[in-house]
């Protein structure tokens, strides 16, 4: 049985999370969506999940408590899909995760703008393609980065370690 690698998972999410955001302002950029606008909106978007749906009143402009929320967020979500992803991936080749993770990142879409809706209805502003695009990024850098990691195995204890 395949061991997951719990720390590679955990940098997978990272990373993907980092991609996929620049991923996602590089299509808003390149499909002229109001800039930086749209991202203090997604932004907003997100912090609501913790900071209450009073966080989405305009203006949509730049505060630090929001950003950080919505890092926190981002990166905790990133991390946990990451350890979803490593354990359906374990035991394919490089090329079937990459398959499995940009469908993966599908799903989350899906998830994300359609299941979570049910909880935080505010999300439905984001379901777009652009939106969709970035999460099939997400899940195939996930992928990549999750296979690309060496295993950590942990290290051998000599007799000098007792």
């Amino acid at each position: 049985m395949p061991r997951i690698d719990w720390r590679s998972a955990a940098l997978a999410g990272i990373v993907s999370g980092v991609v996929a955001t620049f991923a996602q302002i590089a299509l808003w950029w390149a499909s002229s969506a109001p800039l930086p606008a749209i991202l203090f909106r997604d932004a907003r978007l997100t912090a609501a999940i913790i900071m209450g749906h009073g966080v989405l009143l305009p203006p949509s402009t730049f505060d630090w408590s929001i950003m950080l929320v919505a890092t926190f967020v981002h990166f905790a979500l990133s991390i946990a899909y990451g350890f979803t992803l490593a354990v359906m991936i374990s035991r394919l080749s490089t090329p079937q995760s990459l398959l499995a993770g940009a469908a993966f990142g599908l799903f989350l879409y899906v998830v994300n703008m359609y299941g979570f809706t049910v909880v935080f209805p505010w999300f439905a502003a984001a379901r777009d393609w652009i939106t969709a695009a970035t999460h099939a990024v997400f899940g195939i850098v996930a992928a990549a980065v999750y296979k690309a990691v060496p295993i950590q195995t942990p290290r051998s204890m000599k007799r000098s370690d007792y």
